[in-house]
Parts: C-alpha cells; sequence; structure tokens
C-alpha cells in the first residue's frame, strides 16, 4: 500500500511542475508591449487603472491628468481627476513576474509599439528598393486614405456640432415655453390687479364712511416718500429698496406661482368667472403680504447699551443667550462668566447710564450656554450648562430651585413648552435629548440621537412637537406622543445644526456653521428647504439665532448682525458692532484697542422682543445692544 502512494505521490509531483512550467513559460512567451505604459511605453510602474479600464504608471497618468481630465489613450473624461484612477494590483503582480521571468529581456522599442512608427521604419528600410511607379501608386494610395480619414474626421465633428445644436435648440425651446407661461401669468395679473384700481377709483366718489373709503383719497400724490405704513403711493426709498431686491421678489412671485404655472390655469368650461378671480387673488396676496412687510422698515438704530461683564480685565464675557420673559417686561442675560443677570426693560431705555445693573443676578457653578423663560410662571428661568446641569431659577428671589443632573455631556440648550408650564427639554454633546417636568426628580422621556444635538425647540403651537438641530447637518421633528422615530427629518445644511427656531406651527428656520439659515416647512419634509438665506459668516461658532414670524435675525463672525425676510434670499439690513466707550480709562480704551484689532469677534446671541420691532443682540465681548427696525 505503501509504494502505491509513492508511486502515486511522486507522479504527482512532475505533473505538478509542468502545470507550473507551462504558466510561466506561456508568461515569459508575452511580449513587454503588452505591459508597456501608452504614455512613456516603458514596462508599467506602478500600476494605475481609468474608470474606462487603461492602465498606466501611476507618474504618468498623474501628469497626463493635470494638463487635461481625460484618460491619455481613448480620451474619456475623468472630471474627477486622480479620484478616477485606482491601483491596478493584478497588473503589478503580474509586470513583476514577468520582470523575474525575463530578467535579461529589454523593452521593445516605440518604432515597434506605433503604427506610425512602424511604417517609418519599413520606408526606412525598404525605400531604397522602390522604384517611381511604386512611390507614384504609394502617394495616390495614402492620398485616397488622407482623403477618406479627414472626410471621416469632418463628419464626426458636423455630428457633434449636431448634438450640440439639438440639444441647445431644446433648451432655448424650453425655456421659451417656460417664459411664456410666465408672461401670460404676469399679463393675468396685471389685468387682475389694474381692475382692482380700477374699481377702487370708480368708489371713491361714493365713499362717504371713512372705514368704506379707499385710502388712497387721504394720500397726498405729489409726496414723493412713504411717510407711514397706512399711505398707499410708494415713494422713493420703497422703490429703491424694490429695485434692489428685484431679483429676490422675481424668485418669491414665481416660487408662490409655481402651481398656476404648472398647471396653466387650465378651467373647465363650467367653472365660474368668480371662482378665477378668488383663485387668482389668494394666489396674488401671499406675495403682496412679502412685498408689503418687506417695505416695513427702512433701518436699524440702536437706541442702548449695555455691558455683560463687570470686570473690565476679564477677557472671557461672551454672552451665550438672551431672553424676554412672557410679558417682554424682564429679560435674562447669560453666558460664560456664569452668571444669569435680569435686568428690567423699560429701566435701560429709561435710564441714560453707561452702567446698567441687574434687576437680579443668580451666580451658576459652571459656564452658561442656554436660558429659558417659563410662559406661565413669570418668574421661572430655566439654564443649561457646560457641565450637562440643567437648572431652574426663581427670578425673583435669584435661588436655584432645581437642579437635574443626567446629561453625561455638555448640554448646549433648555426650552420650555409653551402650551405646558411643566414641561421643557434639554440637547446635550451626549446625543441626546431629555424631557423634564418641574414635579419629577428625574426626566420623563429621552430621544436617542446620533450625534451630538446642538438645540432644541417646542413648537410654540402644537405642545406635542419639538425639533432639535444635531451635529449631523439635520434636523429632527419629533412628535413626542410617538417618541420611537422621528416624524420627519430636514436635509439640506452641510454642517451641525446649531440653531431651530419657529415662526409659527407650520414654518421654523434652522442655523449652521455652513453661514446659511434655511427656512423649512414642517409638513413638507419631502419637498425639502423652503428657502435658504445667505449674507452672513459663520463657520465655527454659535451666533444666535431669533425670529418675529416675519422677520429673522443672526449673528455673524464679522462682529455684525444681520436681518433676513422670509420671503427674500438676501439680508435686509446690517448692524455693525464698534467697541464701546463707555467707561473712560486707560484700562478700557486699551481693551477697546484690542478689541478693534481683533478679528475673530462676533455675535454670539440674538432675542426678538415678541410683538414689537425690537432686537437684543450681544457679541462676544459682552457688549449688549438694543436695536429698533424703523
Amino acid at each position: 500500500m505503501s509504494e502505491i502512494t509513492e508511486e502515486e505521490n511522486s507522479g504527482s509531483r512532475p505533473v505538478k511542475r509542468q502545470h507550473l512550467d507551462s504558466n510561466e513559460s506561456s508568461l515569459s512567451n508575452t511580449t513587454s508591449s503588452d505591459y508597456s505604459c501608452p504614455v512613456c511605453y516603458e514596462l508599467i510602474h506602478e500600476a494605475y487603472i481609468t474608470k474606462c479600464g487603461h492602465s498606466f504608471c501611476y507618474s504618468c497618468v498623474c501628469r497626463a491628468l493635470e494638463a487635461k481630465s481625460a484618460c491619455p489613450k481613448c480620451g474619456n473624461m475623468l472630471s474627477g481627476g486622480i479620484r478616477d484612477v485606482f491601483p491596478n494590483l493584478a497588473l503589478d503582480k503580474l509586470v513583476s513576474k514577468y520582470k523575474l521571468l525575463n530578467p535579461g529581456r529589454k523593452l521593445e522599442t516605440s518604432s515597434k509599439l506605433g503604427v506610425v512608427s512602424g511604417l517609418r521604419g519599413f520606408v526606412t528600410a525598404e525605400s531604397k528598393k522602390l522604384t517611381l511607379s511604386d512611390v507614384d501608386a504609394m502617394l495616390e494610395l495614402l492620398t485616397r486614405r488622407k482623403r477618406k480619414l479627414e472626410a471621416e474626421s469632418a463628419l464626426a465633428q458636423n455630428r457633434l456640432l449636431y448634438e450640440f445644436l439639438e440639444r441647445l435648440l431644446c433648451d432655448k425651446e424650453s425655456q421659451m415655453r417656460r417664459i411664456s407661461r410666465q408672461v401670460e401669468l404676469v399679463k393675468r395679473d396685471v389685468a387682475f390687479v389694474k381692475k382692482m384700481l380700477k374699481e377702487w377709483e370708480a368708489k371713491k366718489p361714493a365713499a362717504t364712511d371713512t372705514e368704506h373709503s379707499c385710502p388712497i383719497d387721504k394720500c397726498d400724490n405729489t409726496s414723493p416718500t412713504l411717510n407711514s405704513s397706512n399711505n398707499c403711493i410708494p415713494g422713493n426709498v420703497q422703490r429703491r429698496r424694490m429695485c434692489t431686491h428685484f431679483d429676490d421678489f422675481v424668485d418669491c412671485y414665481f416660487s408662490l406661482r409655481a402651481k398656476e404655472l404648472v398647471f396653466g390655469h387650465k378651467y373647465s368650461p363650467e367653472e365660474d368667472g368668480n371662482v378665477r378671480e378668488k383663485d387668482h387673488e389668494k394666489g396674488l396676496d401671499e406675495f403682496r403680504e412679502n412685498l408689503v412687510k418687506f417695505s416695513r422698515f427702512n433701518s436699524l438704530r440702536p437706541i442702548a447699551t449695555l455691558n455683560y461683564g463687570t470686570d473690565i480685565f476679564n477677557n472671557s464675557t461672551i454672552v451665550s443667550s438672551i431672553e424676554f420673559d412672557k410679558d417682554d417686561e424682564y429679560f435674562a442675560i447669560a453666558g460664560v462668566t456664569k452668571r444669569i443677570k435680569v435686568f428690567e426693560y423699560d429701566s435701560i431705555l429709561r435710564d441714560s447710564v453707561d452702567i446698567h445693573y441687574p434687576c437680579v443676578e443668580m451666580i451658576s457653578g459652571s459656564k452658561i450656554s442656554c436660558v429659558s423663560w417659563n410662559s406661565y410662571r413669570k418668574n421661572t428661568v430655566a439654564s443649561s450648562d457646560y457641565e450637562g446641569a440643567v437648572c431652574v431659577w426663581d427670578a425673583g428671589t435669584g435661588q436655584r430651585t432645581r437642579i437635574f443632573r443626567e446629561h453625561e455631556k455638555r448640554c448646549w440648550s433648555v426650552d420650555f413648552n409653551k402650551s405646558d408650564a411643566g414641561l421643557m427639554a434639554s440637547g446635550s454633546d451626549d446625543a441626546r435629548v431629555k424631557l423634564w417636568t418641574l414635579n419629577q426628580e428625574r426626566s420623563v422621556a429621552c430621544l436617542e440621537a446620533k450625534a451630538n444635538v446642538c438645540c432644541v425647540k417646542f413648537n410654540p403651537v402644537g405642545a406635542s412637537y419639538l425639533a432639535f438641530g444635531s451635529a449631523d447637518h439635520c434636523v429632527h421633528y419629533y412628535d413626542l406622543r410617538h417618541a420611537k422615530r422621528a416624524l420627519a427629518i430636514f436635509k439640506g445644511h452641510k454642517k451641525a445644526v446649531s440653531y431651530v427656531k419657529f415662526l409659527n406651527g407650520k414654518e421654523m428656520v434652522s442655523a449652521s456653521t455652513d453661514s446659511q439659515l434655511k427656512l423649512w416647512n414642517v409638513d413638507q419634509a419631502h419637498e425639502g428647504c423652503v428657502r435658504s438665506f445667505v449674507g452672513h459668516v459663520n463657520e465655527k461658532n454659535f451666533v444666535g439665532l431669533a425670529t418675529d414670524g416675519d422677520y429673522i435675525a443672526c449673528g455673524s463672525e464679522n462682529n455684525s448682525l444681520y436681518i433676513y425676510y422670509k420671503g427674500l434670499q438676501r439680508k435686509l439690513f446690517t448692524f455693525k458692532f464698534e467697541a464701546t466707550t463707555a467707561i473712560l480709562s486707560a484700562a478700557e480704551e486699551e481693551k477697546d484697542r484690542r478689541r478693534d484689532d481683533d478679528v475673530n469677534e462676533f455675535v454670539s446671541a440674538v432675542c426678538w422682543r415678541q410683538t414689537s420691532n425690537i432686537i437684543m443682540a450681544a457679541n462676544s465681548q459682552g457688549i449688549i445692544k438694543v436695536i429698533e427696525l424703523k
């Protein structure tokens, strides 16, 4: 038995060796041109392959792509440049084997690799043998070949030109149809508004009651400016501002009328004319509202200044949060000095002094990131801090009444529910949103996020709805009655979402460190962002966000406050913070000089005094400005 086994084993070895020898023989018989680089015609060194399947030396393909973003072999476009080529490990292995099996064989010269080089070599070698008739025949043959190649090249070029022109024509015809629909819509709207104006003009003689008369009757038609919001003759200021934002208004107009553009106002014959007018009027009302609200204010005016820091030598005076109480009588300022200072709003405006003292000052154990007033209990204030604690304070006595310590990392945001006086939410770097009630020691619910939570905000109308912004670049919207999964996720930001604020029950705006604000409709998450607001600078800091329902205010890292209107993309107003000169001392003057030189100053907190045209904004130096829109 052992002898048979030995014979089988001894016989198996030569067979295996024979198979290996045949592979090596086939590899050695392969010409070196099979492993040559189409660029340098040498054996490929560090092989890389393109998307179109051609392999090159890494250094060769890099040089070729620097000159033109196309495959050097076939001309296929490689828009990604070097990112569109990948290591060809299999070819590298074959080249290495070829080098081992053919150590003395040199690479074929380029004259044997290229057709042109081969033809030149043939002509050089055989030219002395050619007769005159042979040369004439060859020239005739080459001439015919040249004409054929030129004709094919011209045909290919004309086909490419034809495809381009055909596509261009298709695009322009599509644009023409779209513009035609837009022109028809604008004509209808012009006719509709003109008809309304004529109807008002016709009512003028019959109008005796102020309530039913056209306000045009009371306007001075010769007046060049608009002196009040009741006037109906647009002034030069409003016309200039409208022209400045004309493109934004065009986008706003057509976005609001998009449905009518798509359907082309195709009414059925039996449809009543009054129905058409109502539909038309409904579409124009929203745009008219945007136009009117946009023209409400003309500028920003600072009316008061105060300072968050009391120690002029303390450089860390960043204001993290400003919030008004439910009656807009008091406001709280908090930040990195670990203090919550409560001021009376009227006294700030009434007292023409350089230094304002707070009514109450509450001291925390850590830097404060956010404060929120209770909507029902006037003196109740909540705060979140850098140690992850959520505290509840009595602003009347200045005492802390409750502290929650379940967050494991820094807590960025806290917010009271507008409908449930005892419910509040907080968001933290531990990727959790926790819900608390004032009558329980521990949290009552927890929402798990996939990344750091930077902000939380309750819907002001729906008590069960909550939104939070996260470092995953998204806004997450939850129905707390079904908290296992998000009701909607709003995607569009390119960096972490730092703030979320509700304009009303249906619209919310978010801020991100991608230097954009985005407007969302909570019922239409699938349609994406309604509008983006650009102009401010925000790349790394929390710069504040506030809204009164129509206008949006945010800070910027160029030490300015920016004001946007929700219907327009570009900013309306900006207010630049300057160094304060409230304390006239050598130390303060030196500090002011450093402020002017500090390019890192930014507006860090913004708050809107509801039902008014007052904004409060603070910067990273602890300067708080009370600003009026007028």
